[in-house]
């Protein structure tokens, strides 16, 4: 006799390649948590229902605890036929407490339990994963309090553009992480709700109470269609989506750290726990840590892109198709949940070389503040800008720096400057005018500083 929960309706064997096929305990038995709590609830429901007994019941109850046991303890021993985690389980039940067990499957398929399965994990680990996030971004907010009067060019196009503040650098990424975990709150909505008593497609044929069992699994609700219940994988795409935005702002953090702790930069240098060497050059300092982080959103990526490839030619409703959703959701939130406390211990332990910052403070950073500084003598902008801009290209021609300009060499561009122009050539006075809300002023940032902290003192629940 078979020993497969679909074989009574085969006479033939299956064919070994095609088990092994099949088959996915190799990568779902990380589901046997869950599977073991969903099956815990399920049985009391059915008691609830009368279809169990109350000592039937706990019989199955307990004798899953038992195989709970062993799964901690490394014991659970896969035998050839466990073609899944349900599989697996619900075999070594029916070992342990024998016949009986075979009515816990009552009114259920594994369609709607795999999907059950799939969400009670993935709650735990978003859970985790924003945790994580909310630690990486306290490590920027604490840097960025402390280090608030550290001054450093800003970049577009990767040149020189203005002076700002490491620390408004800091929370530039703070921000978007910020988001990343407002992104995962409301993702965690969607995650939770329960298709257990879906049945395969059409509904449990028995009076499960439902919102009980999702009240006893820890649901917010069931889910309301048990067509949709058993197929929809929205939120696994939506957690890959949400694992390879939060990735790729972490690879772009990446990237500037690594650009500015390369030696012609000099502006930060990763510790050594977080850095490696050549196998080769003996003077080299790898910014691997960084690079890891840079190279895994890629693969976080291809994850998300494979799972909706899947998922866009399917009919309704279960399809073995929806098999391929684990794999990459597994390596997703694994990859994030590694690369996460990696992020945060690399910039936690960083140092930060004030004086090249300080050194790459060039007076070419303010050309824009001359332009401004003869706005406020009411010129217009778009004059001020030229005029700025034949200054700088006055300056080049004199191989001078542009600060180093002669109040008569500026006037023979515009007669609105005055001796005052010399006030220009501040850098920490071009942040401070900066005072706008978000800006790069003391004040500006320490506001940024205060609203980020009392987001992070308050319930990742609200």
């Amino acid at each position: 006799m078979s020993t497969k929960l679909w074989g009574g309706r085969f006479s033939g064997s299956l064919d070994p390649l095609m088990e092994e096929f099949n088959a996915s305990i190799d990568f779902d038995r990380r589901l046997w948590q869950a599977d073991i709590q969903g099956s815990q609830a399920y049985a009391r429901a059915l008691a609830r229902t009368g279809l169990l007994t109350e000592q039937e019941a706990e019989q199955i109850v307990t004798g899953l605890e038992r195989v709970a046991g062993e799964w901690r303890s490394g014991l659970f021993d896969i035998e050839d036929g466990d073609e899944d985690i349900h599989t697996a389980n619900e075999r070594r039940l029916t070992e342990l407490i024998g016949p009986v067990a075979g009515k816990l499957h009552t009114g259920r398929s594994r369609n709607d339990q795999v999907a059950t399965d799939l969400r009670l994990w993935l709650r735990e680990e978003l859970n985790t994963s924003q945790q994580q996030l909310r630690t990486l971004i306290g490590v920027a907010v604490e840097r960025a309090a402390h280090e608030i009067d550290l001054l450093m060019p800003g970049y577009t196009h990767l040149q020189p553009a203005q002076p700002t503040r490491w620390s408004h650098w800091l929370l530039s990424h703070a921000w978007a992480w910020q988001r990343d975990a407002l992104r995962l709150h409301d993702l965690l909505v969607r995650v939770n709700l329960m298709p257990l008593g879906n049945g395969a497609l059409a509904g449990n044929p028995f009076p499960i109470d439902r919102d009980q069992l999702a009240q006893d699994l820890g649901f917010a609700a069931p889910t309301p269609n048990s067509l949709d219940g058993v197929s929809d994988r929205d939120f696994v795409a939506e957690a890959l989506f949400w694992a390879t935005l939060t990735m790729m702002h972490i690879s772009r953090w990446a990237e500037d750290l690594i650009i500015y702790s390369s030696r012609e930069f000099g502006f930060v240098t990763l510790a050594d726990a977080y850095s490696t060497g050549s196998s080769l050059m003996p003077q080299k300092k790898n910014p691997d840590s960084l690079e890891l982080l840079r190279g895994k959103s890629g693969r976080v990526f291809g994850n998300m892109s494979g799972l909706l490839m899947t998922l866009k030619g399917l009919p309704s409703t279960y399809n073995k198709d929806l098999q391929e959703d684990k794999e990459p959701l597994f390596d997703a939130v694994d990859t994030l949940n590694r690369a996460l406390p990696v992020a945060a211990g690399a910039l936690a332990t960083l140092s930060v070389n004030a004086q090249n910052m300080a050194r790459a403070l060039v007076p070419e950073l303010l050309a824009t503040d001359l332009a401004e500084y003869l706005v406020r003598k009411g010129v217009p902008f778009r004059d001020t800008h030229h005029v700025a801009g034949a200054a700088v290209t006055l300056a080049e021609s004199q191989s001078a720096a542009l600060s180093e300009l002669s109040l008569a060499a500026l006037r023979s561009l515009h007669p609105a400057f005055e001796e005052d122009v010399a006030s220009v050539w501040s850098y920490e006075r071009s942040v401070e005018q900066r005072d706008a809300r978000g800006g790069s002023s003391r004040r500006a940032v320490q506001e940024q500083i205060d609203e980020l902290l009392l987001w992070l003192v308050q319930p990742a629940s609200e």
